[in-house]
């Protein structure tokens, strides 16, 4: 433990290895992890769990009631709040609690409001104000924070592995190395009467549908999905506009935009999917193997990782 003459470190609970920098306060009952890095000029208040190999840069406060897990990065002068409606001398029964999980990353100058969880390796811009939960591994910016993308998340543009051509000289089946997923390109047909696009159950889509469902008039901001299945296989068709859809098996991820309804995206079981950047006009054909049973969705990232991962 390296503690600089010009801090003033109350705590005894701190890690071995960590360095605490001049004009740094932390109070005693912190909680300090090893290997971390508290710059200058950070307060840490004593309701506050801090894992291992954290960097706090400076000018950044850590009050009352936040946790934050290891290997985060806190960017200069972010900024965390804990009270909805202060008032000076008013002091709310319990301060609301921020958790910023493992892997995250706090751009300069953010804001986070109280009560919200930094979902695992997320990464905030600098500058944002998050008002929501941020989901595991996205990226937001802005005020309010939005979701522009996903981490470690491979961009498909190209085919990377053909099985057959169709009529047009287009790949059919792209692999995605996520789970069984891939994108199948369908038969289209063109001629001064319009365009027709071909799809078979057991062919272009890989079962029979039990069941069907359409997304439409999403705001372009918002996010959908953000679940997996246990047996359910999903095809994704968008018939009109483009969406971007994520599939994550927790080892591998990859992004598709499906912008043509000869497009289609396999999302098989056991697969967490996103769907985001939707298109004012776009419209989002879903056919499932499965009919709806709640039991089979798994809707929490964390429980999807310790399951399958």
């Amino acid at each position: 433990m390296n503690i600089h003459e010009k801090a003033i470190c109350e705590t005894k609970n701190i890690g071995p290895n960590t360095r605490v920098w001049a004009f740094a306060h932390i109070l005693p009952n912190a909680n300090i992890g090893d290997e971390c890095n508290i710059c200058d000029g950070v307060f840490i208040e004593n309701d506050v769990v801090i894992g291992d190999r954290v960097t706090i840069k400076c000018g950044v406060q850590i009050w009352d009631g936040i946790e934050i897990e290891d290997d985060v990065f806190i960017g200069p002068n972010a900024t965390f709040t804990n009270d909805k409606f202060p008032r000076s001398k008013i002091y709310p029964e319990q301060f609301a609690k921020i958790l910023v999980k493992s892997g995250a990353s706090l751009g300069a100058n953010c804001t986070i409001l109280p009560g919200i969880t930094i979902g695992t390796d997320a990464m905030i811009g600098a500058g944002a104000v998050v008002t929501k939960d941020v989901p595991a591994g996205a990226i937001v910016v802005g005020n309010p924070a939005h979701i522009i993308g996903y981490t470690n998340v491979e961009i498909v543009k190209e085919a990377k592995a053909v099985s057959s051509n169709d009529s047009n000289g287009q790949p059919e089946k792209i692999e995605l190395n996520v789970g069984d997923c891939f994108i199948q390109n369908m038969p289209k047909y063109s001629d001064i009467r319009g365009d027709i696009v071909v799809g078979e159950a057991n062919k272009q889509i890989p079962f029979i549908p039990k069941r069907w469902f359409m997304v439409h008039n999403v705001p372009s901001k918002e996010v959908r999905g953000e679940h997996a299945h246990v047996e359910c296989s999903q095809f994704l068709v968008c018939v009109s506009g483009s969406v971007s859809c994520v599939v994550d098996d927790g080892k591998n991820k990859a992004e598709v935009l499906l912008d043509t309804p000869s497009k289609g995206l396999l999302i098989s079981p056991k697969v967490w999917g996103i769907q985001y950047k939707y298109s004012k006009d776009a419209v989002l054909c879903v056919f499932a193997s499965h009919e709806y049973d709640s039991d089979d969705y798994i809707r929490n990232y964390d429980d999807f990782m310790k399951e399958f991962s």
